[in-house]
């Protein structure tokens, strides 16, 4: 596709295309629908299901070609609307500035619209989990470009510390939470120091190690992580020293506002918790976006070569990016502690670094609105596939996969740059 004009497929192609995949779909399907046994005289026997296996090669045929049909079609249209009308700004859009704000209003809103619904709410309290984690994630991912894929780690790490703290040492939520983050930090930078000459693949395969040495450390050192067991009793954050329980040596949050005790009042305390913190990450990310460390991030993710032949310092760049995604996600894993009660390695492994990556470059990497949708959309979308428990995962998968091959830079694209420098126009030399 030129940018005048829009090339179409010609049928014989599409036929060619349609029939490679109707080929495959023919070897796929022939140990899954053209043969199966059944009980006979002699025991098993094969029996063949050639108009099935027919009949599924015949549609996979027709879908090919009315999917590229259909491709051909929404590409020509898209092309004609961006012709019609100029991109928006996305730094500056005001529809994502609406949209973040009607975001927020719902989000604080949201225990009074399912008001005695827990099941809501703690779905919305693990949404906005994955929100904080994707916000860290993306400043490593999103404006660094640094492909990590042991982000896991400085979750549990956070975890962890808060879970051993507080049980060993009897110390707080708060008094524990800059702690968390400033070891997490710690961890990242000691990730970052020994990747800095590494890049893409070879950068993920490091990260994705560093991640299982984590885990296999909680595994193994028993002595301090309870090993497998884990860390149990942990205890909740309170509400300025007012316990959320029904009794306690001192006043209770119920007692001392002279309510009554209700166990939902936890719950919602805790969703507030992480709502705050979660926006306090969104202020501490979009601020740091706009100062000069900011920019160079997104100027080493753009091109590290550019940036080292102007003299800047690649090196405490990328150990800023790192240091500052692993303290978020130290935040995010002593709320998980103290929400939880309970924590162990099973709770940090790959899959859920996969998923927080997922959630970045679903919703657009670098972009923080798009993280906050991807997030909703993983979190609830396999919720409400509980009751398709056989295929859950697999509609999952299929969801994902629309998403992005409809919108493939993401939910919301934003590879712009955060501050774009002013265009002065030349000098112009005027003679007398």
């Amino acid at each position: 596709m030129s940018a005048t004009t829009m090339k179409t497929i010609d049928l014989p192609v599409r036929v060619k295309d349609a029939f490679g995949a109707a080929v495959v779909a023919a070897i796929v399907g022939l140990p899954m629908l053209g043969l199966t046994t059944r009980d006979g005289m002699g025991g098993l026997q094969v029996q063949t299901r050639w108009p099935l296996l027919a009949a599924f090669v015949a549609c996979v045929f027709a879908g090919r070609l009315i999917a590229q049909w259909g491709w051909e079609r929404f590409s020509v249209l898209s092309v004609r609307r961006s012709r019609s009308r100029p991109a928006p700004e996305l730094a500056g859009d005001r529809g994502l500035v609406w949209a973040g704000t009607a975001c927020v209003a719902f989000a604080i809103a949201l225990p009074l619209v399912f008001s005695g619904n827990r099941y809501a709410i703690d779905t919305a309290t693990t949404v906005l989990i994955y929100v904080m984690l994707g916000w860290g994630l993306n400043v490593v991912v999103g404006l660094a470009g640094l492909l990590d894929l042991g982000y896991v780690a400085f979750y549990a790490v956070g975890a962890y510390t808060y879970g051993l703290l507080s049980t060993h040492f009897g110390l707080g939520f708060w008094e524990v939470l800059p702690v968390a983050g400033a070891l997490a930090a710690l961890f990242g930078m000691l990730l970052g120091y020994p990747t800095l000459r590494l890049r893409g693949d070879y950068l993920a395969i490091v990260t994705l190690g560093f991640g299982e040495i984590i885990r296999l450390i909680l595994v193994n050192w028993s002595d301090l992580t309870g090993g497998p067991n884990g860390v149990s009793s942990i205890p909740r954050p309170t509400f300025f020293g007012l316990p959320l329980q029904a009794s306690a040596d001192g006043p209770t949050f119920a007692s001392f506002f002279h309510i009554d005790y209700s166990p939902g009042q936890r719950i919602v305390f805790l969703y507030y918790l992480i709502l705050v913190l979660a926006l306090l990450t969104n202020l501490l990310v979009a601020r740091l976006r706009r100062l000069p460390v900011g920019r160079a991030w997104e100027a080493v993710r753009e091109d590290e070569i550019a940036c080292r032949a102007m003299g800047m310092n690649v090196t405490n760049v990328k150990l800023s990016a790192f240091a500052t995604g692993a303290m978020l996600a130290g935040f995010a894993g002593v709320f998980f502690a103290a929400r939880q009660g309970f924590i162990s390695p099973e709770s940090f492994t790959f899959p859920e670094s996969a998923t927080i990556l997922a959630i970045v470059v679903l919703g657009g990497m670098g972009s923080q609105l798009g993280v906050v949708f991807a997030a909703t959309v993983l979190v609830v979308l396999p919720e409400l596939g509980r009751d398709f428990s056989e295929y859950r995962m697999l509609l999952f998968g299929i969801a994902m996969v629309l998403i992005m091959i409809v919108r493939p830079g993401g939910l919301i694209r934003h590879r712009r740059a955060t501050v774009n420098a002013p265009v002065s126009a030349p000098d112009v030399e005027v003679k007398p």
